[in-house]
């Protein structure tokens, strides 16, 4: 009787510190993020960078040998003796402006789409509703190679190739709740009292979109990102005065065997950062991705 209730009493225990162990692991990824902007928003301000200038006499060095200059390369050199480090700071500040450049417009974009089509229904409905279908016929990827392929390099290009397709997935999440939300009882109150179908699309039926946008939105984050870098890596969208870790890794391919971490560090900073904005993704749809219309 007495190990049953000694085993009672350490049970309680045991489950809060599992429980305070699985809050911390969950904050992980807030943290990875929170680094990340830093280093986007302050590196470039604190690190000096040209992407043209090459130092061949520093070029190829390991992480942590010295320049001809006396200063440290931290993360080594490539092939053209540029800096490792300064390209991960200066990519991360690309990568974070386009991943957010492009969310923000699809986000807008298809919202505004899905709202208008769940909520009046109808032809509108189904005219929007075959062009999405349509659009989802072609691979995202490969419509962004063929739309940054088309025009001049630059980031507004990169940003309009990778939205000509990352606003079908807001436009169909925002268009089930709209059609779940037009039948509530506080529309048709709406209806019945003479308000105008733009107010009501604006009070009453599009708050309620705002928590599936924002989960959906961390996860089109890290697909924008990943998509950046992989046209960066085929030399499409960014001009060569843009860095990017798709760059980074592209030219240092051809010395993985002698020189790894051309491409190793870069992949590894975004393979961090794809992990880090899945598990947040994650965590936002369990909590507003279901369950808003109780």
């Amino acid at each position: 009787m007495t190990a049953s209730i000694t085993a009672s009493a350490v049970r309680p225990a045991v489950v809060r510190r599992r429980t305070a162990a699985r809050r911390w692991l969950s904050r992980i990824p807030y943290a990875v993020l929170a680094i990340y902007a830093a280093v986007a928003v302050a590196g470039p301000l604190l690190v000096d960078y040209n992407p043209i200038q090459t130092d061949l006499a520093n070029r190829l060095l390991k992480p942590g040998a010295h320049l001809s200059s006396g200063g440290t390369a931290w993360l080594g050199t490539d092939g053209l003796g540029r800096d490792i480090f300064a390209q991960l700071v200066y990519g991360a500040r690309t990568s974070v402006l386009i991943g957010v450049s492009t969310v923000v417009v699809s986000a807008v974009v298809g919202t505004a789409i899905g709202v208008t089509a769940g909520y009046f229904r109808g032809w509108l409905d189904t005219v929007l509703s075959r062009g999405i279908d349509i659009l989802l016929a072609f691979p995202a990827i490969l419509l962004a190679i063929v739309i940054a392929g088309s025009f001049e390099r630059s980031v507004v290009v990169v940003v309009g190739a990778l939205s000509a397709t990352a606003w079908i997935s807001f436009a169909r999440v925002t268009r089930g709740t709209a059609l779940s939300v037009r039948e509530r009882a506080w529309v048709d109150a709406a209806r019945v009292l003479g308000v105008k179908r733009r107010f009501i699309l604006i009070r009453h039926v599009l708050p309620f979109t705002a928590g599936p946008v924002v989960a959906l939105a961390t996860l089109e984050f890290a697909l924008v990102v990943l998509a950046e870098a992989g046209l960066s890596f085929l030399g499409i969208g960014l001009p060569p005065s843009a860095v990017s870790w798709g760059q980074t890794i592209a030219n240092g391919k051809q010395y993985l065997a002698t020189a790894w971490w051309i491409s190793g560090l870069p992949g590894l900073a975004l393979s961090l950062l794809i992990v880090s904005i899945g598990i947040l993704g994650d965590q936002l749809t369990a909590r507003f991705g279901r369950g808003q219309l109780r």
